[in-house]
């Protein structure tokens, strides 16, 4: 239906005078409500709006601190088939679904979304970008800090101050363990930088704010909260991260997360997201981690660290029941390598490390992140559980080598023809060529020992510390865990070279 001018008119003015009543009504605390012709004034509900935080202080203060990072590098051109991962990964075995799964954990450098791995340019290996990520200041003097996976395919680098100036940048050093690298620019005056923050007070829940460059949009800024601490992504030895839900994408890599007194509480470095985009779980590098790094690139432009020189896995509550420990707490040795300090001190296979100077080991990773903080060459006591007791031993710690040491897999055990059954076990052995061990020929697809992954070809080397030559050797063992009033066995299985340990119930026997 059409409405007449002067009808329009006269509605205007009706609609215009009814909000100005009610404009007035709630200025009042009251809302008006109609009876008739006569408008009822009734006492409206008042509820307190909650004080909500503001983060552009804190914005303004850091912003200035927080730059994008350009990197060229002479790079051949090679096909992009996806495969290619963040150097934090490692190497993955040749498996499409593992890969596929890890893929997911991406660093996330360049806006092209390959993560500061995709390879750009020609067969003429002309410099071309290949990566674009952020940094931060942490000095007046123009160091600055950002992501390994970020700056590690570099030749020449360029920071973008928050201003938008383009400054020359060098590579002071990197450390790939910790996906950690420190540029230094070199200009007049001084800059505007931020300090690291305790990070052990930071709390699940706390407000944080990521700064960065995603997408190479310039500098972005979002908030969340701390989801989660100490996360462990397969990414390195050391993964300790803090998992946060601010918005972090392509490009924030090397970016800083500010508490909300403007202190850097961890670096970004990895998102999971199947999409390739912020989903809401993000990684970042503990603060404490990052400053002791930092403070040795700065140095000379290399990490340190200790050795130990063994290698180790977790202690499960059944390894924990068969040893006598009254906890899964600490690191198992499953093999001393011959080089090592560990093996000189006297460490060997079955020991368990329960603390290093007086600090509680809770898995392999701690044992990891405390050894790795001490300098070479330190001495420190290692307290250990051996034989169903607790002893400790002093070790001079040796130099992490730049390379892990990789197991040979030259030498497959082979089987003799007779073959023994271990009933109990789901297990069918044989001797060893050598008479060292029980090679495994045939593992029950029901048993114990298939749920914990032995598997034919594996070597039985020992049982509860003692040496194992023959299958009486393995009953023996079990009747004695028996009688200890033990629910398992540990068995020692070497596969390809390298040990490890397996506890299985003994519970039938």
């Amino acid at each position: 239906m059409n409405i007449a001018p002067n009808s329009h008119s006269r509605t205007r003015k009706r609609l215009m005078a009814a909000a100005a009543s009610v404009a007035i009504a709630g200025a009042i605390g009251f809302g008006a409500v109609a009876t008739g012709n006569a408008p009822v004034l009734a006492e409206a509900v008042r509820v307190e709006a909650p004080q909500v935080p503001s983060f552009a202080d804190v914005v303004e203060r850091v912003s200035p601190a927080v730059v994008s990072v350009r990197v060229k590098s002479k790079i051949e051109s090679t096909a992009d088939d996806g495969s290619d991962l963040p150097d934090a990964f490692g190497n993955l075995p040749d498996d499409p679904q593992l890969r596929r799964f890890f893929r997911e954990f991406r660093g996330f450098g360049d806006q092209d979304g390959r993560d500061g791995m995709r390879r750009f340019g020609r067969a003429d290996r002309q410099p071309r970008p290949v990566a674009q990520g952020s940094g931060f200041f942490i000095s007046e003097d123009g160091y600055l800090v950002t992501n390994n996976h970020v700056v590690g395919e570099g030749s020449s680098f360029t920071v973008v101050m928050h201003d938008g100036k383009e400054l020359d940048a060098k590579l002071v050093g990197t450390d790939p363990r910790t996906d950690l690298a420190v540029l230094k620019v070199e200009g007049e005056g001084k800059f505007t930088y931020v300090d690291f923050a305790d990070d052990s007070k930071v709390r699940v829940g706390d407000w944080v704010v990521a700064v960065g460059n995603p997408f190479g949009l310039g500098g972005t800024v979002t908030a969340g909260i701390v989801s989660a601490r100490g996360r462990d992504i397969g990414a390195g030895p050391y993964d300790d991260f803090i998992q946060i839900d601010a918005s972090v994408n392509r490009g924030n890599s090397g970016g800083p997360t500010f508490n909300l007194n403007g202190q850097v509480v961890g670096i970004n470095t990895a998102i999971f997201s199947p999409s390739g985009g912020s989903v809401g779980i993000a990684f970042d590098i503990p603060a404490s981690t990052a400053k002791q790094v930092v403070q040795d690139l700065m140095k000379d432009g290399t990490v340190q660290r200790g050795w130990l020189g063994v290698e180790i896995q977790p202690v499960t509550s059944e390894i924990a029941e068969s040893l006598g420990l009254k906890s899964d707490k600490g690191a198992l040795v499953s093999s001393a390598q011959d080089d090592g300090p560990g093996k000189e001190a006297g460490l060997s296979a079955g020991d368990v490390i329960t603390q290093v100077d007086g600090k509680d080991v809770a898995s392999p990773k701690e044992l990891a992140r405390l050894i790795g903080a001490y300098p070479p060459g330190k001495p420190v006591d290692v307290t250990l559980w051996r034989d169903g007791k607790s002893e400790t031993v002093k070790v001079d710690l040796g130099t992490l080598p730049s390379t892990d040491k990789q197991a040979s897999a030259d030498q497959q055990p082979s089987a003799p023809p007779k073959a023994d059954t271990l009933a109990d076990l789901g297990l069918t052995v044989t001797r060893s060529d050598d008479g060292k061990g029980l090679v495994v020929t045939d593992v029950d697809p029901d048993s114990d020992a298939a749920d914990r992954g032995i598997q034919p070809g594996d070597v039985i080397t020992s049982v509860n510390s003692t040496e194992v030559n023959g299958t009486e050797d393995v009953a023996k063992a079990m009747a004695d865990a028996v009688k200890s009033g033990r629910k398992a066995v540990l068995m020692q299985i070497t596969r390809d070279d390298s040990n490890r340990f397996v506890a299985l119930p003994v519970a039938k026997g």
